[in-house]
């Protein structure tokens, strides 16, 4: 795609807004420039969280039923514009604009999510209740609730924080990835039809707004998505005024697969979990163990299996796997893979990173590394793949347990109650068992260790935008 001709705006207590200064925004599957988003001063910021405090006594006074309403109307009002956000999502991510993954799939989902946890309920609920006492319990919005999306899905993780956000009664001051803000600056533009002016501001900039935010006075909770060095610097500063936060980290999740596996059947859903958007997902695979009986007909047909799974644009239709979205993250893989090289661990997939337009890495697959190996410690969140050996269930559970992170792992095989019993002494958040990635927004997702603090999703995850209110009546 060429550069954009359209402007993007901010949205700021319901009015568009430029700035002066800009950030370039970049295709990663062919690195031109195809925008300028805006870069938000200080006082921009101060703007929004004016106009959002403004609107919070008026939006808070709202029935759930009528914010709900205004929830529906936006999903819908998303969705009458949803080959252009596909489209553009693409042009700015790079993730195949088809697929399993593909951009359609984020916008629909995303407004799917809408719709669903605009359907959920706090209800007041009575604790005691007799002749001469009353304990009655319920929840009450925050206030200014700062939200803070990552790149890898920026639309739909947004919603996850928007929805609960606005339905518990906040209003809210969104801010995007610096390298994918586009379809966010364009949904904002479409929230403006639907919100009263101040409910729902977006911001954009580079990471000094972040700072900005989570050091806000007058913002009361911050949700953030991504990385743990980053989530730590979020809850620091958040202490200034003991905001509320939320935090979905990294993972470093392991799939595990049991001796009893259909090799056929797995390899393909197994190679999905670990590569799909490019392996950029908190919840990937990204350490695969495979029992030692099966693990040379395992490791022969996923290498057999990756090398049919086109790489390109993503706005080929054939496209299945994209580009990295973004430089710094492009080499920080490239990075991995060297060392890898230098180590003189076995890659036997992959590995040969091409000199040309755009940050594609190929699907690298490394063969029974180390456990000390960065590519096993580290968290790659790009297509690098460690497959390792394991002889028994207590260590191959050690091992997928020694790890900082917590977000979620896998296991797979015929044996379902051999699988119970693993999927219950791992030490993470989600546990798939036969299969992966399946998110829904009645489910609570969160991390345990250092993957994050508090949970998404469910009515557990609209409580995060909530204070627990009681009122307690002597009676006559």
């Amino acid at each position: 795609m060429n550069t954009l001709t359209r402007e993007f705006c901010m949205t700021i207590n319901g009015k568009p807004v430029l700035t002066e200064q800009t950030v370039p925004v970049i295709n990663p599957a062919n690195e031109t420039v195809i925008a300028q988003a805006p870069k938000a001063s200080r006082n921009d910021l101060n703007e929004a969280v004016k106009g959002a405090r403004a609107a919070f006594s008026t939006w808070s006074m709202l029935s759930i039923a009528e914010r709900a309403a205004k929830l529906e109307a936006f999903s819908d009002a998303i969705l009458q514009h949803r080959d252009e956000l596909a489209n553009l999502f693409t042009a700015e991510m790079g993730r195949p604009i088809n697929g399993g993954f593909g951009s359609y799939m984020e916008i629909d989902s995303a407004c799917h999510w809408c719709k669903v946890i605009a359907k959920n309920r706090l209800p007041r609920e009575i604790i005691e209740e007799n002749d001469s006492h009353t304990i009655e319990k319920y929840y009450t919005p925050l206030g200014v609730a700062g939200l803070i999306v990552p790149w890898n899905f920026p639309v739909l993780l947004a919603m996850w924080k928007i929805a609960p956000a606005l339905l518990a009664g906040n209003t809210i001051v969104v801010k995007p990835s610096p390298y994918t803000p586009l379809t966010t600056l364009r949904i904002g533009e479409i929230a403006r039809d639907i919100f009263p002016a101040g409910v729902f501001n977006v911001v954009t900039g580079e990471n000094e707004l972040g700072q900005w935010m989570t050091e806000h006075p007058d913002i009361n909770k911050i949700s953030f998505t991504g990385s743990t060095a980053t989530g730590k610097k979020v809850l620091q500063s958040a202490s200034v005024n003991l905001k509320r936060v939320t935090l979905e980290l990294g993972g470093n999740d392991a799939a595990i697969v049991l001796e009893d596996a259909d090799v056929k059947e797995v390899v393909p859903k197994i190679f999905w979990a670990a590569f799909s958007n490019t392996a950029q997902i908190c919840v990937a695979s990204k350490r695969l163990y495979v029992h030692q009986k099966i693990y040379d007909e395992f490791l022969a047909e996923f290498i057999q299996y990756a090398k049919t799974i086109p790489i390109g644009d993503g706005m080929n239709p054939a496209t299945l796997i994209g580009p990295v979205q973004n430089k710094m993250q492009y080499e920080k893989v490239k990075a991995l893979i060297e060392d890898a090289k230098s180590t003189g661990t076995n890659i036997v997939c992959g590995g040969i990173v091409e000199d040309k337009p755009g940050y594609f890495i190929p699907i690298t697959i490394v063969d029974n590394p180390p456990e000390d190996a960065r590519v096993v410690t580290e968290e790659a969140f790009g297509p690098v793949l460690p497959v390792i050996k394991y002889s028994n269930y207590d260590e191959v559970i050690t091992k997928a347990n020694n790890t900082d992170y917590g977000l979620a792992g896998s296991v797979w095989g015929k044996d379902l109650n051999l699988a119970r019993s693993i999927a219950e002494r791992l030490e993470t958040g989600t546990v798939w068992i036969n299969e992966a990635h399946i998110l829904l927004p009645n489910v609570p997702f969160g991390g345990h260790k250092q993957s994050g603090i508090g949970v998404e999703n469910s009515s557990e995850g609209l409580k995060e935008y909530t204070n627990t209110k009681t009122i307690m009546i002597k009676k006559k």
